[in-house]
């Protein structure tokens, strides 16, 4: 069975997520994914975030109703040890450039180059304006998603929210109520 890990802090989830997670569903014929939320993940600290209980509760409303998709936490920070039992682990190019920035890997290009050779399969999406890398398996998506962000929809975007989140959002304020984010390390 091949199956791949998104990712992400999912804060909330987006169109644009769903249609990354269905991309490389039907493009690296997987048969499942997860959607996966670090529950310390690097650089965000200090950030104020919904709960990960209320985040872990809309992905699992996400995936009840797509037998291809599963939502879980991880306790894992870095890429490869989130990844780490999959076959494959999807990302957007602004992560991609994250992921190979030698800043992550205690300013260690060795570190680095050793964690990426433990990578699965890396399908990246693309997320303008960073560049596609080369060497990986590249999502076709439809233009309109590239400015889709979490942030904007917390900045009041609400149109870009998946409608499971948005009716969460409706009866407990999760994104748009106001003290409903706390910092991370209270997740």
């Amino acid at each position: 069975m091949a199956a791949a890990a998104y990712p992400g802090s999912f804060d909330p989830p987006t169109v644009a997520h769903l249609a990354v997670a269905t991309a490389a569903w039907r493009q690296a014929g997987l048969e499942r994914v997860d959607l996966v939320i670090s529950e310390a993940p690097l650089g965000k600290e200090g950030l104020a975030v919904a709960t990960l209980a209320d985040r872990l509760a809309v992905l699992s409303e996400v995936a009840a109703t797509r037998r291809w998709l599963g939502a879980r936490t991880t306790n894992a920070r870095l890429l490869v040890d989130v990844a780490a039992g999959y076959d494959a682990v999807i990302v957007g190019a602004d992560k991609w450039a994250q992921v190979i920035d030698p800043a992550w890997y205690g300013g260690s290009a060795e570190a680095r180059d050793e964690a990426l050779a433990r990578l699965p399969l890396v399908l990246v999406a693309p997320r303008p304006p960073f560049p596609l890398p080369p060497g990986r398996q590249c999502l076709e998506l439809d233009d309109s998603h590239g400015a889709v962000s979490s942030s904007a929809v917390r900045g009041g975007r609400r149109e870009w929210m998946l409608s499971e989140a948005a009716a969460f959002d409706r009866l407990t304020g999760a994104w748009s109520g106001p003290g409903r984010h706390r910092p991370r390390r209270e997740s």
